[in-house]
């Protein structure tokens, strides 16, 4: 039996083998997840990013059980770090959120960033369709946190939480581009310590300037402390009622699309730049980097010239496999 038609019953070991072909880009995955594809768009996606120590994982954990006491299955997709040694995760969000890891409706996954910039590892979106064929309700997001804004969450999310917290330079994380607009919700964390009111009032008074028009969501801003689960009820509605407002104003469906619209180009670029470094071995493509730095070509007629090559190479496929 495919993993794939084991995953869609809810296997647990096979979902986890089916992420590890996927992380390794495994030709066997790409006939597996063609049998996942057209299972999923059923789970509310949420993404949760933020700087480093600001407490997302404990947020994760902590809005795993708001969502498993409604009855909810969860999925979660940790990025960690990629270890200097292994290039694998680190483990440090999984390590965090023990107390589900023997609920049977929920399932963790770490994965590495292996180098992958924008706080996403690259095989989040497809970890994020096996759980979703798998019959999660919910399925969370935590980006690595690399200390600046990671604009690629909200690609990959429904709802994007940001997570603030006091005495960590979030002053200038607030002021950064983009990072108002690349989120929906807002929480800041900590919120017992000193200067968490100041960072809330600052939020909130840049949330007051932004431009909007009546239709669109107005944000509040939730206080947390998640270690103590302070305020987590409040930003779980928080985040429902954000989900509500895409629900009814149709926005959903136009995320919804944006997201697979992303993924393909994704996956293109991707396809297209390991097509070009496996040319002659790697040849053709140092021969084109030699000519460019000897002025014999330039980065466009090269790319032209990588296209034809593309052409030509895929059409000796199609005859080959007319052949056959």
């Amino acid at each position: 039996m495919h993993l794939a038609n084991r995953v869609l019953k809810g296997d647990l070991q096979a979902a986890a083998r089916l992420i590890t072909l996927v992380e390794n880009e495994s030709p066997e995955s790409i006939e597996e997840m063609s049998i996942i594809y057209p299972h999923t768009g059923r789970a509310y996606i949420i993404g949760i990013t933020g700087p480093p120590g600001a407490g997302k994982s404990s947020l994760t954990d902590a809005l795993i059980k708001f969502f498993r006491d409604q009855k909810k299955t969860v999925g979660v997709v940790a990025v960690d770090p990629s270890s200097a040694f292994t290039g694998g995760a680190i483990l440090g969000d999984r390590i965090r959120m023990q107390r589900h890891c023997i609920d049977p409706d929920v399932f963790i996954r770490s994965l590495a960033t292996r180098g992958w910039i924008g706080g996403l590892a690259k095989t989040t979106v497809g970890a994020v369709h096996i759980m979703d064929a798998m019959g999660k309700d919910v399925i969370i997001i935590e980006t690595v946190g690399s200390g600046q804004i990671e604009i690629d969450i909200s690609r990959a999310a429904d709802t994007t939480l940001l997570v603030l917290t006091p005495g960590s330079g979030d002053e200038i994380q607030m002021m950064k581009a983009g990072i108002l607009e690349a989120a929906d919700v807002f929480a800041v964390n900590k919120s017992d310590q000193p200067g968490a009111e100041t960072i809330k009032n600052g939020l909130e008074l840049m949330l007051g300037l932004r431009p909007h028009c009546a239709t669109d969501f107005m944000p509040r801003v939730i206080s947390t402390t998640a270690i103590q689960d302070l305020g987590v009820n409040d930003l779980a509605e928080e985040i429902m009622r954000h989900h509500e407002h895409l629900v009814t104003t149709g926005l959903l469906q136009n995320r919804q699309r944006a997201r697979a619209k992303f993924e393909l180009l994704e996956t293109l670029q991707g396809f297209l730049t390991n097509f070009m470094q496996r040319i002659d071995e790697g040849d053709y493509l140092d021969k084109l980097v030699d000519n460019l730095l000897k002025g014999k070509t330039n980065p466009y007629t090269a790319t032209m010239d990588i296209a034809t090559r593309f052409a030509g190479d895929l059409d000796n496929m199609k005859s080959k496999g007319n052949q056959k």
